[in-house]
């Protein structure tokens, strides 16, 4: 099932939701899954009257744990998959979960969490291996098939990684590193069977996902996904693509990405990812970015790309650089490459374009071209003199107002840390007494003529920095938040409802 708000909808509706990451739901495994704390958020979302529910990047992550830096674009995070979910499918047992490890029930502990259920998966394998349900060897078998355009490539990298424990690609020294077809048979087959074991984890994944998906989507929800421009360097995209990145004979970037100085750092962000050969795209028609995309609107129902702006011009630094310092802006494919993604997918994107940072006139006509909202954040709004974050200085109602965004601090830890001027701002344009100031945010939120309206659970919360997702150029301590069990109740349901409806975002 796909679900999508119809154009004219857009233009006669509105509508709002929520921004959580699934790693943030309660669950007894230390991580959150997609499984009943999943569903529970989907019905308190439709009890709340909600219409959308924004997640982050799916993909599996890399060292630091942040969901913009995946071993795959294609492929979904195994750490997601819920335990309690395999059981019912008889490939867990009540023994297999009888020892759970003593984790933090508030935040997400990457290394025991990666233990612990990489040895339930292997588990879940061990009995999928003997198993005798048919219908589960089906699925597994047509999943296998409608996913092969990425999951081969993506199974046998993560095999090989094992294989060369844990190194990078770049740093493999044999035939691997960049094989050949006949190479390709030869490692196929002597990795065959962890091969096999990658595509199991990537079918429990998705079956698990498309149930969640389903659910959502048949409670009226729309799910807007995530995914950053740019893929990881130690990622199956790049080791199976390099003639589609800009890379020199061993593999090594010549430029990398990254953002010129702006509100997160004086000295601008060194991702260090590699940097796309946009002529070898162009040349193959798009093909690798037109199935990511069909890939991710068979995931979810619209897409956030990270970074829009990088289709207009991006910023490249001389690989080795130690800061984003020395880099320049090169001109990306712009409207060249969604005109083929439109024509091959038949129709409108539903795409919504983070354009924040440096914008400039061409990065809005390119956007506004192919009809994208941009993001409006409202915290960036209070900061300082008139701004087009400001309510009311909004221009165009196809856009995303957002509270805050998985990068900026919570509303509530944003007002305490901010100056006395903004907050004093803050407490006569919202006419409060700030008690409850991100429920304020909130409510203005909502009450913008900006078609959707979206605030991360931690403002719900009403929760301070300690709950905050993500602090650009920060390499530790990110990605771990979570919530208990219960805190998202009847009564915060019934509130949020009767302010959605006050703002006419009901539907």
């Amino acid at each position: 099932m796909h679900f999508k708000i119809a154009e004219e909808d857009k233009t006669n509706h509105r509508y709002s939701g929520v921004l959580a990451h699934p790693t943030s739901f309660p669950s007894p495994y230390g991580i959150g899954d997609l499984g009943q704390g999943a569903y529970d958020f989907i019905d308190f979302l439709a009890e709340a009257g909600q219409h959308l529910w924004q997640v982050l990047p799916l993909g599996p992550t890399t060292v630091g744990d942040s969901p913009y830096q995946s071993f795959s674009v294609f492929a979904g995070q195994h750490l997601l998959i819920s335990p309690e979910l395999l059981k019912k499918k008889q490939l867990l047992t009540d023994a297999d979960l009888k020892e759970i490890p003593d984790l933090d029930p508030d935040h997400v502990e990457y290394e025991k969490i990666l233990l612990y259920k990489t040895e339930l998966l292997k588990k879940a394998y061990e009995h999928f291996r003997h198993t005798a349900d048919k219908n589960l060897l089906e699925e597994y078998d047509a999943f296998c098939d409608s996913n092969e355009f990425w999951l081969m490539d993506y199974c046998l990298f993560m095999a090989g990684k094992d294989y060369h424990k844990g190194l990078p690609w770049y740093e493999w020294d044999d035939s691997l590193m960049d094989p050949d077809q006949k190479a390709r048979e030869e490692w196929t087959d002597v990795l065959s069977s962890e091969i096999r074991y990658y595509q199991f984890i990537q079918y429990l994944f998705y079956s698990q996902w498309y149930d969640l998906k389903t659910y959502a989507n048949k409670k009226g929800i729309a799910i807007i996904g995530d995914i950053p421009i740019f893929p990881c360097w130690d990622s199956a995209d790049v080791w199976a693509n390099k003639d589609m990145f800009c890379l020199d004979p061993k593999g090594y970037p010549l430029e990398v990405a990254g953002v010129p100085p702006d509100y997160f750092s004086a000295t601008g962000q060194l991702w260090g990812n590699p940097l796309y050969d946009w002529a070898a795209h162009k040349e193959d028609g798009y093909r690798w970015w037109i199935e990511r995309i069909r890939n991710q609107l068979d995931q979810v129902d619209y897409v956030r790309i990270d970074h829009f702006r990088g289709f207009e011009a991006y910023w490249a630094v001389p690989y080795g650089e130690e800061t984003a310092l020395g880099g320049k802006w090169k001109k990306g494919p712009g409207e060249d490459l969604f005109l083929a993604i439109q024509e091959a997918l038949d129709g409108e994107l539903p795409i919504l374009a983070e354009d924040l940072g440096v914008i400039t006139p061409e990065v809005e006509r390119l956007r506004d071209r192919f009809h994208f909202p941009g993001m409006k954040v409202l915290q960036f709004g209070f900061e300082g003199g008139e701004s087009t974050f400001l309510p009311h200085q909004l221009d165009t109602r196809n856009c995303v107002c957002y509270t805050g965004t998985h990068d900026n601090d919570t509303s509530l830890g944003w007002y305490e840390h901010t100056s006395e001027q903004n907050r004093d701002k803050i407490r006569r344009y919202m006419n409060t007494d700030a008690s409850s100031v991100s429920w304020d945010f909130i409510r203005t939120c909502l009450g913008t003529i900006a078609t959707y309206a979206i605030f991360p659970v931690q403002d719900l919360l009403k929760l301070g920095s300690e709950a905050r997702m993500n602090v650009p150029g920060s390499p530790r301590g990110n990605w771990t938040f979570r919530f208990r069990s219960g805190l998202l109740d009847h009564g915060m349901a019934q509130g949020l409802r009767q302010l959605t409806e006050l703002f006419g975002r009901f539907g």
